[in-house]
């Protein structure tokens, strides 16, 4: 059984991924948008980390997150922009299949840890905004480390079951990905074999990893929001909201694509819808966080005027 795995593994040694389009022109465009998309998002992303480190005042559990994020986003696009790039100006576009698994794992372990660090701060939120006088004793160091350290575990666990889940079907051609970069639904469509299993631990996996988070997320805001309204002063409330606004955009952008790429059957995907979802949770995404939370964040713009010198000291 172990060489008949190993034989239908090794039977292809690389795939191709066709990307967005065969035309030259066209892909010359993306080109020049995608990288300038990925040079401001690594700006923006590396921007954020560095004024959180060098701003004592940002020395926060919320900002302690937030670089947390900034590094998963980093990360993400990180692990899929510079190839895409490659293969919009070259003729060829393969990826090896041993590429092909490494890519998939780690876009996923990074995914599934942004995933879950986004209930993490919703959690964190909450706290500050309905207990604010215990929020330093219940939100230290350790606590938010481990928090941190349980979302990576969910991320290196899940992604493990999801890529030896898909590349453990054998796959004996033809080697052409219709996708950007080595994606579970993009890659399955290429098995031998029946994938509807994987289509049942996709969607199971997708409960646990996207719904049960996201509705943690929902239960959270409801209790936040039922707390803003008990505050006095319209400022004050303004102040509470506009704190869980940024968090709540950029969960949205990330969430409701990847419940409909990973929760739906294989069957009722099609290519191009899926290479658009891809770059909105991937891409786009990763590109506007870091302008979300520094265009709504006076502490962020505080620190930014302090380091290039037109701030108080």
């Amino acid at each position: 059984m172990q060489d008949f795995l190993w034989w239908n593994h090794s039977s292809l040694t690389e795939f191709v991924l066709l990307g967005f389009s065969s035309d030259r022109k066209i892909n010359g465009i993306l080109f020049g948008v995608f990288l300038v998309l990925y040079l401001i998002t690594l700006l923006g992303n590396g921007l954020i980390i560095t004024l959180i480190h060098m701003d004592s005042r940002l020395h926060t559990p919320m900002y302690f997150f937030l670089s947390v994020l900034s590094v998963l986003d980093m990360g993400y696009v990180t692990t899929t922009v510079p190839q895409m790039l490659i293969h919009l100006v070259c003729e060829k576009k393969t990826i090896s299949y041993t590429g092909c698994v490494a890519q998939m794992y780690i876009f996923l372990m990074l995914g599934i840890t942004e995933s879950w660090l986004f209930a993490i701060m919703a959690y964190d939120r909450y706290v500050a905004i309905c207990h604010p006088l215990r929020y330093k004793v219940i939100m230290s160091p350790w606590l938010c480390g481990s928090l941190v350290a349980f979302c990576g575990f969910w991320g290196i666990t899940c992604a493990l079951v999801y890529t030896v889940s898909a590349m453990i079907l054998p796959y004996c051609g033809p080697n052409e990905i219709n996708h950007f970069f080595c994606e579970v639904p993009a890659v399955l469509k290429l098995a031998c074999a029946d994938t509807s299993l994987n289509d049942r631990v996709d969607f199971i996996l997708g409960f646990i990893l996207l719904l049960v988070p996201l509705s943690l997320i929902i239960v959270v805001y409801i209790k936040i929001f039922a707390a803003i309204l008990r505050i006095r002063s319209t400022q004050g409330q303004i102040k509470a909201f506009s704190t869980c606004a940024s968090h709540i955009t950029v969960v949205t952008m990330f969430s409701i694509p990847c419940m409909v790429m990973y929760m739906r059957p294989g069957s009722e995907s099609s290519p191009e819808e899926d290479k658009k979802l891809a770059l909105f949770y991937n891409v786009i995404s990763a590109f506007l966080n870091p302008i979300i939370y520094s265009l709504r964040n006076k502490d962020v713009k505080r620190a930014f005027l302090k380091v290039i010198g037109k701030g108080p000291g």
